[in-house]
């Protein structure tokens, strides 16, 4: 890792860290309130040079959520030209209470702060690549690894969820080779834009369910009345009108 990237990490995290801190230790208060299990949850990611490391997040899942549907969805995205749309956007049932909104604002990475002291992540960089997606990279795709993986990076705030897999890599490389000083700077101020962007995102896609969610238990009560209106059209057929009830 360049020094000068080095620099730049440590003195951000430095003269940030005592807000880092603070909302560190509510978000850590907010996930043991709402769930059970573990704080953090760890998982093994290919870093810069193709190097292992255990990538550490706040935990926004169930303890037994199962994770074989991500899994799944990756493959569809590798091999597709499809978004790179989150379970999330469809209300996965696997999420804590407000854990799209901890994935929305960027808050349930924190912990990756730890990776970045130690050295195996930067604050800007590639995405983080899972031991799942590494197998399915082709040699040419290699070349993201030239730099530590990052919080944050080029295909964030370059559409993210919007973007196929292969524009996800092709943003990571584009980044290796042009790694500077200024685009690092340039990608940092842009970042809180980009969370605010999810943010939205977020809001108009729950609003979406809720009216899809209206609107079935709506039609469902509709056609509940239809039916009984037809069984007491059926029941009192031919009775005096004033009989009927």
């Amino acid at each position: 890792m360049p020094r000068w990237k080095r620099w730049l990490d440590l003195t951000t995290i430095f003269i940030f860290s005592p807000v880092l801190v603070f909302v560190a230790i509510l978000v850590s208060v907010y996930i043991k309130v709402v769930s059970r299990g573990p704080l953090l949850f760890r998982q093994d990611r290919t870093g810069m040079n193709a190097k292992p490391f255990r990538c550490l997040k706040f935990r926004s899942m169930k303890v037994d959520a199962d994770h074989a549907a991500h899994q799944h969805l990756m493959q569809e995205l590798i091999h597709s030209d499809r978004s790179m749309t989150k379970l999330d956007n469809d209300g996965d049932p696997r999420v804590i209470p407000g854990g799209r909104w901890l994935r929305a604002t960027g808050l349930d990475e924190l912990p990756q702060l730890i990776n970045v002291l130690r050295g195996e992540m930067s604050l800007v960089g590639p995405r983080p690549c899972t031991t799942y997606e590494f197998i399915h990279l082709t040699p040419f795709d290699y070349e993201r690894f030239n730099a530590a993986p990052g919080l944050t990076g080029l295909w964030q705030v370059s559409g993210k969820n919007r973007t196929t897999f292969r524009e996800m890599v092709d943003l990571d490389i584009y980044y290796c080779r042009h790694l500077s000083p200024a685009m690092d700077l340039k990608i940092l101020a842009m970042t809180p834009l980009t969370v605010l962007s999810q943010l939205v995102d977020l809001i108009v896609n729950r609003w979406k369910r809720s009216i899809r969610r209206n609107g079935k238990k709506q039609f469902k009560v509709l056609s509940i009345h239809k039916s009984e209106h037809r069984k007491l059209n059926w029941t009192y057929e031919g009775e005096p009108r004033g009989r009927c009830q």
